[in-house]
């Protein structure tokens, strides 16, 4: 009876469906931390992310976080608070006192100055205007050096915007202050 075993189980095997099954895991510590709860004499935190790793078909966890890099959920209440501070046109209208939320809208100036450029101090703030209606372009300069988005000479004869990645958050505000004006553009039919 033991002999006929694997070929019974063989048998089984290929009758059991071949379908895949897609398996979405929004955060793999979690599911480990999980996984190893529910097993006796389970292996460590970091050792499971491993085991978890090499089911899904890599050398190891980081190997899966370098193929997969993690990206930053994005919290939209922040968002659209940030984006009551511009009007339809996508304006900057007035200056937020949480910095959490003027540092978003910082990220939406920054965005909209040409890349690799120079200015005179008299230049960026024609530019920063043009984007606020508030007219404080000394503010933002200021507050755009101190986020390091923004370089100057000393003397504050020469300007350039500082090439970094954009914010996550500051991506989405601008996502969605474009897709503000451009419903605000749409003629209306009818």
């Amino acid at each position: 009876m033991a002999r006929a075993m694997p070929g019974i189980l063989r048998d089984m095997e290929d009758m059991m469906s071949k379908d895949v099954i897609r398996l979405t895991i929004p955060d793999v510590s979690d599911f480990a931390k999980q996984l190893r709860n529910a097993l006796t004499d389970a292996p460590g935190h970091v050792e499971m992310l491993n085991h978890v790793a090499r089911a899904a078909g890599y050398r190891n966890f980081q190997h899966l976080r370098s193929q997969n890099p993690p990206t930053p959920e994005i919290d939209h209440k922040r968002i659209a608070r940030a984006a009551r501070y511009f009007d339809g046109r996508g304006r900057w209208e007035s200056w937020p006192t949480k910095r959490g939320v003027r540092e978003l809208c910082l990220w939406v100036i920054w965005a909209r100055l040409p890349a690799r450029e120079r200015w005179s101090e008299r230049q960026i703030s024609a530019l920063i205007d043009e984007q606020c209606s508030f007219h404080d372009a000394a503010q933002i300069r200021r507050s755009l050096i101190e986020m390091q988005l923004l370089t100057r000479n000393r003397d504050g004869s020469d300007y350039a915007r500082f090439e970094t990645p954009m914010d996550a958050h500051g991506a989405a505000l601008l996502s969605l202050l474009a897709e503000r004006q451009k419903t605000q553009e749409k003629p209306k039919i009818g």
